[in-house]
């Protein structure tokens, strides 16, 4: 019983702490917004690394170790660059 609740502590932690987050991208439609979408997010120190995915409309965020960005800080900064953020549910 103690290794199955050990588990499950972990994998609630993992989950509180994502390491990673996917955002759809609504109104992303070029090289150039990409580009802008990917400088805004690097400059956030969260922030390791992001892959834009231009033909998919997503980013994918990647968090310096234990670090994230809350959702509405995400939504806030591609409102400000132009775009809306999709969460998955």
């Amino acid at each position: 019983m103690r290794y199955i609740l050990f588990a499950l502590s972990l994998s609630l932690t993992s989950a509180a702490f994502a390491s990673e987050v996917k955002v759809g991208v609504k109104g992303m439609v070029c090289a150039f917004c990409a580009q802008g979408i990917e400088k805004k997010f690097k400059a956030q120190e969260e922030v390791d690394s992001i892959n834009v995915s231009l033909e998919n409309k997503f980013i994918t965020i990647k968090y310096k170790d234990g670090k994230t960005l809350p959702q509405e800080k995400i939504t806030q900064l591609l409102k400000d660059s132009g775009y809306e953020a999709v969460f998955e549910k």
